[in-house]
């Protein structure tokens, strides 16, 4: 049985937006057939995201600028080459830097699930 690679080019990304930063999605189930997706996160200046949990695990490395990461209430400096792995099940939110903004790549399974307060759990739309 022969299988087929996937290309996913530039042009084909999807691209997600929310109020606190932009996902670009290049792989996931839906994308690529991958059980893993890996998407870029673009966060402006002093944005912020909610504090949300995952059943995943994620891993987030910072290519630009900086953020402060806010895990289980822990909150940590992140700069340019930075690397954190994130367990499952813990509340986390990110913070871009003031002046700078973020951007990172991330991965985690695709069958990820995002809780916030008060809310059921849904799908991560950009891992899907």
């Amino acid at each position: 049985m022969s299988r087929s690679v996937t290309v996913i080019r530039s042009a084909e990304a999807r691209r997600t937006e929310t109020p606190s930063a932009v996902m670009t999605t290049f792989a996931s189930p839906s994308q690529g057939d991958s059980p893993q997706s890996l998407w870029r996160v673009e966060a402006g200046p002093g944005a912020a995201g909610p504090l949300h949990g995952n059943n995943r695990p994620q891993v987030w490395t910072i290519l630009a600028g900086r953020a402060i990461a806010e895990v289980d209430g822990e909150k940590t400096e992140l700069a340019v080459g930075d690397t954190l792995v994130i367990p499952a099940g813990l509340p986390r939110r990110f913070v871009a830097d003031a002046e700078t903004g973020y951007t990172a790549i991330c991965m985690g399974p695709g069958d990820s699930q995002v809780t916030a307060e008060g809310q059921d759990a849904i799908p991560l739309p950009w891992a899907q």
